[in-house]
């Protein structure tokens, strides 16, 4: 990495993977000739997914496809769990030390569709960047997990990082996997993949900053490069006033805070805010997904589409020009980027595709069955409507007007529900809406809504909240209202 931003805001970039693109043009075919991989980095595709933001004149450009596949692709090794300290087996370092770099990832390999999900299973759990969100003495001192709640597996394992050993010798402790934010520990410790994720990455960003502060030579240099960082993920310089100028008169310690507060299933990432942060999705059933981030920003038409998505928020869109704005000027010369091929990526999606919902331990009761009448009696399927529970359409942000040509290109409901709008107008995502979601697996989510605000289902239907909009159920009498929650919590 040669830019300077990217040299000042490391441990930013890693965080979300900042390099992680795809391979040559046209559609590939896997060895076995039965299997047409779609192009990922295709201009027309990509120009077509995507709604313009809100602020159209400002709806990202992506880099071109020479500029893509000049990027050498990324090479997986084959990673090992971490443990945390006192559950390690005896010697466990020194074995690793041994071992020998394997490549984990051969396409040549994959023969079946059963063999491309397997793959895709080593793609996700693949770390893409060393030393930043996870270092090496931390993930082995008791203190790190003590002070941000990082969760564990019945097995002492925590699985949002991964060992890899790119050269015999040395173990290193890697990040940015899909499995660093969509994974989540049971309550009975198991891991299921795919799901809103539990581990507290920004508490973690606030954990690092506080360490890279308590150990700078020069503290104000320091700030600078936060305060760049902050600007280069987050800044909307089209909006007036631009909500990020507020981190210019922050100190290194507020801006901890902030990542500090922001709960486990709830991150900032490029394009969003400090300030904005969004609920990681639950990847379990994307395949039935039309529109994929909260506000809808790219349409899944096929499997090409949730590929280019994948590219897109695991770093390629940090090449993108908004207006007159680009996160990187001038970009990053290609050969010190990596990315995926278009074969991982395929093979990730069709991983993505197969996750199946774990079981649901809340069965149906006569009060979840009374439940689901007063889901269809208070108008609750119209949104979110059965099998999918989510109608899959647009609804519009509160003070958004929708351009009439909207109407006939989307499939938008007219009426705004009122939630919190700054998502969806504030942020370099900002569309103007939120896609209605799916409560499917809402027992095992949380929190909830698009900003997560709300931790609970009694808390989202607490007729005392003070969260904004979405009035439906709040006045449901403690008997109907239990029993509705009893009923999503069966879906």
């Amino acid at each position: 990495m040669t830019s300077s931003i990217l040299k000042t805001t490391t441990f930013l970039f890693l965080l979300v993977g900042l390099i992680t693109l795809c391979e040559p043009a046209q559609s590939l075919q896997s060895p076995n000739r039965s299997i047409n991989i779609p192009k990922v980095w295709d201009d027309e595709a990509l120009a077509s997914m995507e709604l313009p933001l809100a602020n159209s004149e400002s709806s990202p450009k992506h880099v071109a496809s020479d500029y893509y596949y000049r990027i050498p692709v990324r090479s997986i090794y084959k990673s090992y769990p971490v443990y945390a300290p006192g559950r390690e087996p005896s010697g466990y370092m020194d074995y690793l030390a041994g071992q020998e770099p394997e490549a984990a990832f051969d396409p040549a390999t994959l023969t079946s569709a059963e063999d491309w999900v397997r793959a895709g299973e080593i793609v996700f759990d693949a770390p893409i960047g060393y030393g930043a969100t996870f270092k090496l003495s931390q993930v082995r001192d008791p203190a790190w997990y003590r002070e941000n709640s990082i969760p564990l597996t019945m097995d002492g394992i925590m699985p949002f990082s991964r060992y890899v050993v790119r050269k015999k010798g040395t173990v290193e402790v890697g990040g940015g996997a899909c499995l660093m934010c969509h994974a989540r520990i049971m309550p009975d410790g198991t891991l299921l993949k795919g799901a809103q994720g539990n581990f507290p990455v920004d508490r973690a960003i606030a954990y690092n900053l506080r360490d890279q502060a308590s150990r700078t030579p020069n503290p104000q240099s320091l700030l600078d490069a936060i305060r760049l960082g902050q600007r280069t993920f987050f800044s909307t310089p089209w909006l007036k006033p631009n909500p990020i100028d507020a981190v210019d008169t922050m100190t290194l310690e507020q801006i901890a805070s902030v990542y500090g507060s922001i709960p486990a299933g709830v991150t900032t990432r490029v394009n969003l805010s400090l300030f904005q942060p969004a609920q990681i999705p639950d990847l379990i059933g994307v395949k039935d997904v039309r529109h994929l981030d909260h506000t809808g920003m790219v349409i899944q038409r096929s499997v090409g589409d949730l590929m280019r998505y994948v590219a897109l928020v695991q770093g390629t869109n940090s090449f993108d020009r908004f207006g007159s704005f680009a996160l990187l000027n001038p970009l990053p010369d290609p050969k010190n980027l990596e990315r995926y091929s278009d074969e991982q990526m395929y093979a990730l999606a069709m991983f993505l595709y197969s996750l199946k919902p774990p079981e649901n331990p809340n069965k149906a009761t006569a009060v979840s069955e009374r439940g689901r009448r007063v889901f269809t009696t208070e108008g609750c399927v119209n949104c979110h409507t059965p099998p999918l529970y989510t109608s899959n359409k647009l609804t519009p942000a509160e003070g958004f007007e929708v351009p009439a040509e909207h109407l006939r290109k989307y499939d938008i409901i007219e009426r705004s529900v009122g939630t919190d709008p700054r998502l969806a107008l504030q942020t370099r995502k900002a569309t103007g809406y939120y896609k209605v979601p799916s409560l499917r697996g809402v027992w095992y989510r949380g929190p909830l809504e698009h900003n997560g605000g709300a931790p609970s289902l009694e808390s989202w239907f607490d007729p005392n909240r003070s969260l904004k909009g979405h009035p439906f159920g709040l006045k449901l009498s403690p008997v109907d209202r239990s029993a509705l929650i009893a009923f999503l919590r069966t879906l």
